[in-house]
């Protein structure tokens, strides 16, 4: 369906990658691996962009290993891509030039928790999910939640968000300070354990979402949350997605602070139904889920249901239990694979867009519209909290004239968000897969000033080339 962008990008002459390898051999040894099959692993990509492999894989125990692989692949003008669990959506670790694949999986110790001040240093590597279970026992938690058990690393490079983000906010909001390899191998230190500064330049949200494009995380320094005394998960059917978004849009305004609240539309209730074996109705649904103490967590839940009445909701259930909580939340989770079992064989594309959740309901109606229009099945499903949703667009691979047609739905839906005061997308990021989109959104003097700070920050381009901002 969508092509990379790679016309401006030259593989490195053969004698420069040839003496590249046998540098690395020599300081990593067996850490330096250039099988095909762990080269393709380390290109595998959740979208129908095509894998670019790279020509070998450096497995980093410690930031020495990063700077010394910097340093290498800089002097004889070689790529280096950052690779977390490999999870991204749009094409981020693909190496269109060849090059080096930094493998930060075993960069992967919390190395300080500072319980009282809520927050803690940790390495790249750690998952989100082994980070809350090191934290369970202090009584704080990480908040943000992709949905993929993503590195942390990772997850700041690719700015992301998840369920959580209408109360707690997207990684640009949760991390504090960074350290990171810079083109020459040295390290930039971003900022401190201080909850704000005004010192110099915001170095630290100028590498979040720079998909290490800029240089290569090596040290977050994030924010923890205190576990809420109650936790309660909610679940509410509609008869139509306008109704749905429309009780959305309301419980923000009002201010009732939900922590999670997510839209199924009914193509997608039906996947997760048969996959997850749940027996919801297979009409819009919304999850949510509430926290704060016992009071306010039932104050919360029925202001929600009044609310939800008035928009064309039903019965509206919620729970406390644990068991309860994760299942309908494991059910959410899994939705990219029971879209997937919807139509065996066939290839499955996760896209997102964002808008002002004033023109969330519009913003899904039409994109419902589009799909009847075009005989496409891509189910729905949402942060919708803060105007963001994905849509899971299933083609044969083999068919043109449906590939040809879930193209066009593609463009129309970014151009539809846009069109409404939104972005080309909330949190997946750009990567390969959404650099044509980003001129129409931000202008050209954006992507000009773009562009002057890669060649400041990596005057070779080495750092993850041909990814975010398209070719001059």
């Amino acid at each position: 369906m969508a092509t990379t962008t790679t016309s401006n990008l030259k593989r490195p002459e053969p004698q420069a990658l040839a003496s590249t390898l046998q540098a690395l051999a020599a300081r990593f040894g067996n850490r330096l691996i250039t099988s095909q099959a762990v080269r393709d692993q380390h290109a595998h990509t959740t979208t129908w962009l095509p894998p670019q492999p790279p020509d070998a894989v450096v497995m980093a125990r410690e930031t020495a290993d990063i700077q010394d692989t910097v340093r290498i692949c800089a002097k004889y003008r070689v790529p280096v891509i950052a690779f977390g669990t490999g999870t991204s959506l749009e094409g981020h670790v693909n190496a269109p030039a060849g090059g080096i694949s930094i493998d930060l999986r075993d960069m992967n110790r919390v190395l300080e928790v500072h319980a009282d001040d809520l927050d803690c240093v940790i390495e790249p590597g750690v998952t989100r999910k082994a980070l809350n279970e090191y934290l369970r026992d202090q009584g704080v938690f990480f908040p943000i939640d992709p949905g993929a058990d993503a590195s942390l690393g990772g997850m700041a490079s690719t700015r992301a968000s998840g369920t959580n983000a209408v109360r707690y906010g997207t990684m640009r909001d949760n991390v504090l300070a960074l350290k990171v390899v810079r083109a020459d191998g040295e390290i930039i230190s971003t900022g401190t354990r201080a909850k704000k500064s005004s010192a110099g330049y915001d170095l630290t949200h100028l590498f979040v979402g720079a998909e290490g494009t800029l240089g290569i995380i090596c040290e977050l320094t994030i924010k923890l949350r205190g576990i809420p005394e109650t936790i309660a998960a909610a679940a509410c059917s509609f008869d139509s997605v306008g109704g749905a978004c429309q009780a959305t849009i309301l419980a923000i305004q009002t201010g009732i602070p939900v922590a999670r609240i997510e839209l199924l539309n009914a193509e997608q209730v039906k996947a997760c139904n048969a996959y997850s074996k749940l027996s919801l109705p297979e009409t819009p649904l919304l999850l949510l889920e509430f926290h704060g103490t016992a009071n306010e967590v039932a104050e919360q839940s029925k202001n929600f249901g009044e609310i939800a009445k008035e928009c064309g909701g039903g019965e509206f259930s919620w729970t406390t239990r644990p068991e309860d909580r994760n299942k309908l939340w494991q059910a959410r989770h899994d939705a990219y694979w029971a879209v997937k079992a919807l139509r065996p064989g066939a290839g499955v594309v996760a896209t997102d867009v964002c808008v002002p959740i004033s023109r969330l309901a519009d913003c899904v109606t039409e994109t419902e519209e589009d799909l009847k229009r075009l005989k496409l099945l891509s189910p729905i499903v949402g942060h919708v909290g803060d105007g963001n949703f994905h849509c899971s667009l299933v083609c044969d691979v083999d068919d043109g004239e449906e590939m040809a047609r879930g193209e066009d739905f593609m463009h129309r839906l970014v151009e539809r968000a846009q069109s409404m005061g939104g972005t080309c997308t909330g949190e997946h990021g750009v990567g390969q897969g959404k650099q044509k989109y980003l001129e129409a959104e931000l202008g050209p003097e954006a992507l000009d000033a773009m562009r002057a700070l890669k060649r400041a920050l990596d005057p070779q381009n080495i750092f993850n080339p041909g990814k975010i901002v398209p070719a001059a």
